[in-house]
């Protein structure tokens, strides 16, 4: 399938595509199979911060749905904690996730329909040096697929369709019902990649919610039956490696106020989705409470500074002031400010308008970030 494109056909391609030949040009450079091999190639290029290797094999597609490394060396440690000796990916794609999940196990198996996502997984485990896997082109739900697997747990990544208002696992491909169907007689537990904006009640499952966080944005929803669940709910911030869990002992000690505190103590979204908030006030070494609570951003506040890993970030308040772009930009240019960085939640159209008067003839290398809590302008600057 893949016998003329080659590394050296990718590297050339690599190339001609950061020197900027067109379609034409690469075509008459590359010849036969030209299309894929600059797919390739350019999937390489994007691929740059997802893998440690520059020499994997993927198509554009393949990347997108390909797990980071450094999520899927996380949860391959995770599952080495419970002595699992087989597991079975039955969507692998380009078999990242596959791969690592075989280093920490006796026997794995890669499954997926597309012949050509199957090469790709094949010669990615020759490039780790991963051997205990068997390939399978087929569809994984066919009662001749599931005899074919003898693995103790069973892991499924499945594609999202395009967004729609409400996630649903019926709408996932494949579904993971359907996956549960086809192999519960073979497998003692499962693990399922779900959209993190799906509501828990919609798992019909008893195990855990982990919601894992990559470099300060909400990454990952991973669902573990039982017996592989630790805890009802957990947030996991890479590669920071910590991790939250649901404790119902613990006493609640959220509030909330509409004053910010002299600093700024920035949530990431894995421990809201996980609604572990509780659980992370009683981990943090100052007094904290609630400032603000949206879509793409969680706010609390106090009077001491803290380093934790378990935050996204620590800010001191320099300003607050009735919310006015006017009155931002006046605040950022007389405290020498020469850079704006705006968290605010408005539309799109109002946002550019907005930070266009707020970024309005500032200078210099220091830099604020600007939220909008209510009514009021709360300026800062990250510790």
């Amino acid at each position: 399938m893949l016998e003329e494109v080659t590394e050296e056909k990718i590297r050339e391609a690599k190339e001609l595509i950061k020197k900027g030949y067109d379609e034409r040009k690469l075509h008459t450079r590359l010849g036969k199979d030209w299309e894929l091999i600059v797919e390739i190639a350019r999937a390489r290029i994007r691929a740059r911060d997802k893998f440690s290797r520059d020499d994997l094999w993927m198509d554009m597609e393949g990347l997108r749905y390909a797990t980071h490394e450094v999520v899927a060396k996380y949860r391959a440690e995770r599952l080495k904690e419970f002595g699992v000796e087989s597991i079975a990916d039955v969507s692998c794609g380009i078999g990242i996730q596959l791969i690592f999940y075989a280093m920490k196990v006796e026997r794995a198996y890669g499954i997926d329909i597309d012949p050509l996502k199957i090469e790709f997984a094949r010669r990615n485990a020759e490039k780790y040096g991963v051997s205990n896997i068997e390939f399978i082109n087929a569809d994984s739900l066919l009662p001749e697929t599931v005899e074919r697997v003898n693995a103790d747990v069973v892991f499924s990544d499945p594609a999202r369709p395009p967004e729609v208002p409400e996630r649903n696992l019926e709408e996932l491909l494949p579904s993971p019902l359907k996956v549960y169907e086809a192999y519960k007689k073979k497998a003692e537990a499962f693990i399922f990649d779900l959209p993190p904006q799906m509501k828990r009640e919609k798992v019909p499952w008893k195990g855990e919610f982990e919601y894992i966080d990559l470099f300060g944005a909400l990454n990952r929803l991973t669902f573990y039956t039982e017996p592989l669940a630790k805890a009802e709910r957990s947030a996991v911030i890479l590669p920071a490696g910590v991790r939250l869990k649901s404790d119902p002992s613990l006493e609640n000690i959220v509030e909330w106020t509409e004053r910010p505190g002299e600093y700024l103590y920035e949530i990431p979204q894995s421990v809201d989705y996980a609604d572990l908030i509780n659980e992370l006030f009683h981990r943090l070494p100052v007094e904290a409470k609630m400032l603000l609570r949206e879509k793409r951003r969680v706010l609390a506040t106090g009077n001491e500074p803290v380093t934790s890993p378990y935050l996204k970030r620590t800010y001191s308040v320099v300003g607050v002031f009735p919310f006015h772009p006017v009155r931002i930009n006046d605040f950022l240019r007389r405290e020498g400010f020469g850079k704006a960085t705006l968290r605010i939640s408005v539309p799109e159209s109002e946002y550019w308008r907005i930070r266009k008067k707020i970024e309005e003839n500032l200078k210099g290398e220091r830099r604020a970030f600007v939220f909008k809590v209510g009514e009021k302008a709360v300026i800062a600057e990250e510790l």
